[in-house]
């Protein structure tokens, strides 16, 4: 277990979210344990996973005879049950999981995991609501949240940069964002330097904060 990129992961609740990021890390050659209460689910997933049981998470004895103090890294991948999310997640600590990532389904529920020990909380139907928004707005072509307050997206340039180098253009002074990448029509993506020149039908990946990307696109 050196190598920290490739370390051992335990998923725990194999619903759509769980069994999705177990078949995921173990097409990427990432070995996984994937616990799930249910047998009739851990029959279904067995042969695709490296290793999968049954077997009821919150149970401490449990965790202890499937080693899974061995592990350094851990998804509490249940659902709707909060409860055994809770538990869980907490059970985890208890046996001295170092990186402990956790779903939620609503910003409480999160903050409860954060205080207990989960070291990444993730809010999958939050964060997809608001990506599928800004694309459903019409004005991005694909948006990604780096952190709270920093994003990347996919766009169109607006028309007051077609034809114009960017060295010129001035992005970060007068927007507050960078352009790192540009696709035009038939050819690969290329990083954008000072002497990049937009043309309409070109699609850019723009970077920045939050509020200031999201100007950016009324332009």
């Amino acid at each position: 277990m050196a190598d920290r990129d490739n370390l051992p992961v335990v998923v725990v609740g194999l619903g759509r979210f769980g069994s999705s990021l177990a078949l995921e890390l173990t097409r990427l050659g990432t070995e996984v344990l994937a616990i799930d209460h249910r047998p009739k689910i851990v029959q279904a997933l067995a042969g695709e996973i490296t290793q999968i049981v049954t077997a009821d998470a919150t149970d401490l004895q449990a965790l202890h005879q499937l080693g899974i103090p061995d592990f350094q890294r851990a998804v509490v991948a249940i659902g709707s049950d909060i409860e055994a999310s809770i538990l869980t997640t907490s059970l985890l600590v208890e046996v001295g999981i170092e990186d402990i990532w956790a779903k939620a389904i609503s910003r409480q529920h999160g903050r409860i995991l954060e205080r207990i020990g989960a070291t990444h909380v993730v809010l999958p139907e939050h964060d997809m609501g608001e990506r599928v928004a800004h694309l459903v707005s019409g004005r991005m072509l694909d948006y990604v949240q780096i952190d709270p307050d920093f994003v990347l997206i996919k766009t169109h340039p607006p028309r007051d940069l077609v034809g114009v180098p960017l060295g010129e253009a001035k992005l970060r002074r007068k927007y507050g964002v960078t352009i790192v990448c540009v696709k035009s029509k038939g050819e690969d993506y290329t990083y954008a330097t000072p002497d990049t020149v937009l043309q309409y039908g070109d699609i850019i990946l723009v970077v920045g904060p939050t509020a200031k990307v999201e100007r950016f696109t009324t332009l």
